[in-house]
């Protein structure tokens, strides 16, 4: 389908290191493209597979290197009241690091709660943290520069699952060992919750 097939090779060369203007709105046109037609076949839409990122400490991570696990993906931010999940979240990781991998999104989406540089941000969580996980460099979840992963998480046409856009920092996205939406979680459900736990162990 030519739509799909535009929309797998724009997203091949794709890194949120330094994308281009250009990159990113053809990525997003596409997306939204997908949105709206009703030409979608099961093992050719767009999957959480397709995009590739630059952690804060400047390593690429392709999310195709997780399959086989599950992934929380999270949106994060240095000065927000749920900033201590970041505790909880590591140990998450710790424990539970054979079945899913936590990603850590920094966003300046909500009451300008992450303005620091990528570098900041690194420095702040391995002082006051710890944090080993992946944390990628700082991107929009939601709002016009929203990026194309978090528009395909949020968009049920898309993901299948869920229209629900992050509404604060640190809400979560569970995405199963095949690369699917499982569940949204919002901010105040903690990493270590026995709901979000039984998620994981499903």
């Amino acid at each position: 389908m030519k739509h799909l097939g535009i929309f797998l090779l724009m997203l091949l060369p794709f890194s949120c290191q330094q994308p281009s203007n250009a990159q990113e709105q053809t990525i997003v046109k596409t997306l939204n493209t997908m949105e709206t037609t009703t030409e979608h076949v099961e093992g050719n839409k767009p999957s959480v597979y397709d995009f590739r990122f630059k952690t804060l400490q400047g390593a690429e991570i392709n999310l195709n290197e997780f399959k086989g696990r599950k992934m929380l993906l999270v949106n994060v931010a240095s000065e927000c009241g749920f900033t201590p999940q970041y505790k909880e979240l590591q140990q998450l990781y710790d424990q539970y690091g054979t079945k899913v991998v936590v990603i850590g999104f920094p966003a300046n989406d909500f009451g300008g709660q992450e303005p620091g540089s990528n570098q900041e941000i690194a420095a702040f969580c391995e002082k006051n943290y710890g944090v080993t996980f992946p944390v990628v460099e700082k991107i929009a979840v939601t709002g016009p520069n929203q990026h194309p992963l978090y528009k395909y998480l949020s968009s049920k046409s898309l993901n299948g699952v869920t229209d629900e856009v992050p509404t604060w920092n640190f809400c979560k996205y569970l995405i199963n060992e095949d690369g699917k939406v499982v569940q949204f979680f919002p901010s105040k459900v903690a990493p270590l919750s026995s709901e979000l736990i039984a998620a994981i162990q499903k």
